[in-house]
């Protein structure tokens, strides 16, 4: 967990959240890396995943079995105790994610009964 928060980059926007007690970042409403039991995942560019996935078998992020989360790709462990390379890797998460649309903020108004 201290190198997921030690690696994120220091940019404008990011927000750091948990999720079901886990550090995650968010940028424009979107979550672009985060971890999940023993997991590091990233939201990423489609070359960068590709890459990722020939050269180390990664593989979609999947928090439940037979339920991935194909925007995400899970990283590899010998990427993650690489400290450059993950630092790297979450920067492209945010640079990319932050490129996307703004998502709209959830509405705040109680459901009619």
């Amino acid at each position: 967990m201290d190198l997921f928060e030690l690696s994120l980059p220091d940019a404008p926007g990011l927000q750091r959240r948990k999720m079901f007690g886990y550090p995650v970042a968010f940028v424009n409403g979107h979550m672009c890396a985060g971890l999940f039991q023993d997991s590091a995942f990233a939201r990423l560019p489609p070359a960068l995943s590709a890459e990722l996935v020939a050269d180390h078998g990664a593989r979609p992020f999947e928090p439940m079995p037979g339920r991935p989360m194909r925007a995400y790709l899970a990283l590899p462990e010998e990427v993650v105790e690489d400290e450059a390379r993950f630092a790297d890797l979450l920067g492209a998460a945010y640079a990319f994610t932050a490129g996307l649309p703004p998502k709209p903020p959830k509405s705040t108004r109680s459901s009619p009964r």
